[in-house]
């Protein structure tokens, strides 16, 4: 596992007017239960900030021009796959991912959501949590970074 590299990845944290997170539930049946923000892999040459709005749109049908950024994480955060997944995920050539936060502000309404807007669905359902719960409710071996994001953005979700 060692010799993998890390998969680039970037995420978006959204929050409302509430100050709620929006968590989507996925679609993948590995992972049925599990609720996760948008994020997706960084296409070569492609600006963090740039990856990150893309993937919320593909993921959530919100367009950019419905974001405020708020803020990136100062520096990756990086996990791990569990051993039952290593070879099987992303082709078998990554450990894990090593993924680019962005904080951002929704500045639509929840009629601007729309999970089918891209062709490959990552979720069947979404909703708005209190930023504390994100850690209950992502796949567990992903919880250290939603840990990480919520000190690191403890400051501006209020």
């Amino acid at each position: 596992m060692e010799h993998l590299p890390y998969r680039p990845c970037a995420g978006f944290m959204l929050i409302n007017a509430d100050g709620l997170v929006f968590v989507g539930e996925r679609i993948d049946p590995s992972a049925h239960g599990y609720w996760q923000m948008p994020q997706g892999g960084i296409d070569p040459g492609e600006d963090i900030a740039a990856a990150a709005l893309r993937e919320l749109e593909e993921e959530t049908g919100i367009a950019a021009s419905l974001v405020e950024v708020l803020a990136q994480t100062a520096a990756p955060l990086r996990y791990d796959l569990p051993p039952e997944l290593l070879g099987k995920v992303w082709k078998g050539r990554y450990r894990g991912q090593e993924q680019h936060w962005l904080l951002g502000r929704f500045l639509g309404e929840d009629h601007h959501i729309d999970l089918t807007a891209h062709e490959h669905a990552e979720f069947q359902s979404y909703r708005w949590i209190e930023p504390h719960r994100l850690p209950e409710v992502i796949i567990p071996f992903k919880r250290r970074v939603y840990e990480a994001l919520l000190e690191e953005f403890a400051p501006l979700l209020g």
